[in-house]
C-alpha cells in the first residue's frame, strides 16, 4: 500500500505554514509543500478545494481529506488514521 500523499499549501512568509513545515519534518514525513504566493498553479489548485474559491492557506491534504489551519490533535488524529505515524 503506497503512502497517501501530503500536501501542504501555505506560503513561504507565513508562520503558520513555517509551523507545519517543522511539525511535519519533525515526524521525519514526506510532504509537498506549494507556494500559493508564488506559484499560481499551486493557487488556484487550493481554490479548487474550496466552494468559496478563497486562498485558504494554510491548508493540508492526506490522500482526499482536507484540513485547514488544523490543531496539532486533528492533525495528528489524521496522520495515524492514515497510518503514517
Amino acid at each position: 500500500m503506497s503512502q497517501p500523499n501530503i500536501i501542504l499549501y501555505g506560503a513561504q512568509r507565513c508562520h503558520k505554514t513555517k509551523y507545519y513545515q517543522s511539525y511535519l519534518d519533525n515526524l521525519q514525513l514526506k510532504y509537498s509543500f506549494l507556494d500559493v504566493e508564488e506559484n499560481e498553479a499551486f493557487a488556484e489548485e487550493l481554490r479548487s478545494l474550496y466552494n468559496n474559491r478563497k486562498l485558504n492557506f494554510p491548508t493540508i491534504t492526506i490522500g482526499n481529506k482536507k484540513l485547514r489551519n488544523p490543531s496539532d490533535n486533528d492533525l495528528m488524529k489524521w496522520l495515524k488514521k492514515q497510518e503514517l505515524v
